[in-house]
């Protein structure tokens, strides 16, 4: 039942990267549009204050804005394809179809009982307008909702087919037909059931905000500790894109969500300083310099005719972090050999985020140093106050590698480049797996040496997995390849970590993580292609 349980959280978890990953995109966006209208910067190289600049700009941020006002249906897409085991495009579809249907449906439901509002007084009513249409306010809630439903709906009916004329109404149609009286039946429910779960989700709102810096501790130490799990988004994306990360109004628009606030707020000329909502995307300290204190001290404390590897490997590790906020290749460093670290690390970035709300910091950090320095920079200091992170984060790389190089030396902790001696340093860098593809290719066995054009063998990670026969289905989030085996008996774990440069291996049930790092998209390609599969599959 365990098993079962962690199977579906991750798969869930699979999902919920589709519509995570690609908002980020439309935020930069609505940054880089910000440029060309930011009133300092006009000021400052008056070339760019023509109409042609200054148009550009406004369309830009203006119409990715409106992005931040219908991600339910985005949601509910991303979740529906993200979990649908084969044709996701017409799992896509259908959830278009679901979601406006279920919104009309709760329209007309609640317009026949009398429970409407007056639409001149939708604010702190409860209920809000989505495509124009006037339902319960559920906000990123109801995309994943309606999400699950019509996945669970489609991978249990798209394989029906029925004989002579009622063909045409087997597959991609028949779950349309189960799902309408699904998503109704949903709406109804829904219209009594949802102001009782917005109660709760407002209840612990207040008690994260009445439990001020030690809630936000909390959170930050939180998310990081889920990181093994590969479930820690599902501690961060409900502040980020709900009531639980705070409320705000921005030029006449209410929104919910600590980025989808901020978000407007960059858009938003008459916003003098950022929501202290902000906080709660604050994730990146740790990111950007936290962990490379930790490197270093990693590096000090490596026995003297290991350094030199040690940096070879550690160095392309830490500039991932610093500049795009992956993090995993350094935390799976130290996470298995000497777990306290990891539990001090995100001790340390739960408190690096509380320093960030004391201090009055209003910077967004979600990330590595390229988010950081489009999305403050133009936004200028006043609005905000982006000096205050440097210095934390210069005071948290201090903290971080004082910290684990005292635990480092003092509790003989096996961190890269202390292994025992014949012990080799378990984590690779993409430079040394090439070379030893490369030298010991021939000597692979029965596993042919021969790699994608991408430089990824998949050949032999598949071995590594299992056999083909042992794959049952690939996907892959922002670092790692996400399986599901027959028999994760089968994995070859020193395989995948030594020859094809992964990180490391995550068991759970029938579900495992390979963690590769950004590469991750090339050996989901390359993994696919071996394997013959589609899109579709």
């Amino acid at each position: 039942m365990k098993e079962k349980a962690m199977g579906a959280m991750q798969a869930f978890s699979k999902a919920m990267f589709i519509p995570v990953l690609i908002l980020p995109i439309a935020g930069l966006l609505i940054a880089f549009g910000n440029i060309f209208t930011n009133a300092q910067l006009l000021q400052t190289f008056p070339f760019m204050n023509n109409p042609v600049t200054t148009g550009f700009g406004t369309i830009l941020s203006g119409s990715l804005v409106s992005i931040l006002n219908n991600l339910g249906l985005i949601f509910c897409v991303g979740i529906a394809v993200g979990l649908a085991r084969k044709k996701k495009a017409e799992s896509g579809f259908n959830a278009v179809l679901a979601f406006l249907v279920f919104i009309n449906a709760m329209n007309k439901f609640m317009a026949l009982q009398g429970m409407l509002v007056d639409p001149t007084a939708l604010q702190g009513s409860g209920q809000t307008n989505v495509l124009g249409i006037q339902v319960l306010d559920m906000g990123v809630f109801l995309g994943i909702i309606l999400g699950l439903i019509v996945a669970a709906v489609h991978n249990r009916f798209i394989d029906t087919e029925f004989d002579n004329a009622f063909s045409i109404y087997g597959g991609p149609r028949f779950v349309f037909i189960v799902s309408i009286p699904t998503v109704i039946i949903l709406a109804v429910i829904l219209t009594f059931v949802w102001p009782v779960i917005q109660g709760g989700i407002d209840s612990l709102g207040f008690f994260i905000n009445q439990a001020g810096n030690f809630g936000i501790f909390l959170y930050g130490m939180l998310d990081r500790l889920l990181i093994p799990t590969g479930l820690h988004h599902l501690v961060y994306t409900p502040f980020l894109y709900t009531k639980l990360g705070g409320t705000a109004e921005v030029a006449g628009q209410v929104y919910e969500g600590a980025r989808n606030i901020y978000y407007a707020q960059i858009a938003d000329p008459a916003t003098q300083v950022l929501s202290a909502s902000v906080v709660w995307d604050a994730r990146g300290l740790s990111k950007m310099f936290g962990l490379i204190g930790a490197c270093l001290a990693m590096y000090h404390t490596a026995k003297p005719e290991n350094k030199g590897k040690v940096k070879a490997i550690l160095i392309p590790a830490a500039f991932c972090s610093f500049i795009a906020g992956v993090t995993e290749p350094i935390e799976f460093s130290f996470l298995f050999v000497a777990p306290i670290l990891f539990v001090v690390h995100a001790c340390l970035s739960g408190l690096g985020m509380v320093a960030f709300n004391v201090l009055g910091c209003r910077a967004i950090g979600p990330n590595g140093f390229i988010d950081f320095l489009l999305y403050n920079l133009p936004l200028g200091i006043g609005k905000t106050h982006w000096p205050i992170y440097i210095a934390i984060g210069i005071a948290e790389f201090i903290v971080y590698y004082l910290v684990f190089r005292v635990l480092i030396t003092k509790l003989n902790l096996k961190t890269v480049g202390r292994e025992d001696d014949g012990d080799e340093v378990k984590l690779h860098s993409k430079t040394e797996y090439k070379a030893k593809v490369a030298g010991e290719g021939a000597a692979a066995g029965e596993i042919s040496a021969a790699s994608s054009e991408s430089g990824v063998n998949a050949a032999l990670i598949v071995e590594a997995l299992g056999g083909a026969e042992n794959i049952q289905k690939v996907d892959n989030c922002y670092t790692r390849l996400r399986l599901i085996l027959k028999d994760t008996d089968k994995v070859q774990e020193e395989t995948l970590k030594s020859d094809t440069g992964a990180v490391a291996v995550i068991k759970k049930g029938e579900n495992v993580q390979v963690v590769y790092g950004p590469q991750v998209r090339q050996v989901r390609a390359a993994v696919d292609e071996h394997l013959g599969l589609d899109d579709e599959e």
